[in-house]
C-alpha cells in the first residue's frame, strides 16, 4: 500500500519518472511536472491500486500551482514516483469532492 509520505519524499525533479503515456497527456492537458509536484505536496490518496503491474499505484487528487483540483495516478519503486497519467478531474463524472467517482 501506498502511502503519501513516501510520494512527497520523492517528489523532486531528478526522482520523477513520466511513462509515455503520461507525457503525452500531460502534454495534451497542458499539465506541468512542476504541477505533479504541487499536487503530491498538497494533495491525498483516495484510491489505492494494490493488484496494478509492474507496481501497486494510486490515485491522488491535488492542485497545481495554479490551484486547480488535478488526479494523478502514480507508482513508485526503487527510488522513483512514476507518473502514470494526470487530468483535471470532470465534475460530471465525480462527486462535488472530487474524491469519489459518481455512481460508486
Amino acid at each position: 500500500m501506498l502511502n503519501i509520505a513516501d510520494l512527497r519524499n520523492l517528489c523532486c525533479d531528478k526522482s520523477i519518472a513520466v511513462t509515455k503515456h503520461a507525457r503525452i497527456r500531460l502534454i495534451e492537458r497542458g499539465i506541468t511536472i512542476g504541477d505533479v509536484q504541487n499536487a503530491a505536496q498538497t494533495g491525498e490518496i483516495i484510491k489505492q491500486y494494490e493488484d496494478d503491474a509492474p507496481f501497486p499505484s494510486c490515485l491522488l487528487l491535488g492542485k497545481t500551482e495554479q490551484n486547480k483540483y488535478i488526479h494523478i495516478v502514480a507508482s513508485i519503486d526503487s527510488g522513483y514516483l512514476y507518473v502514470i497519467t494526470a487530468y483535471y478531474p470532470d465534475e460530471n463524472e465525480w462527486e462535488s469532492n472530487l474524491k469519489i467517482r459518481k455512481g460508486q
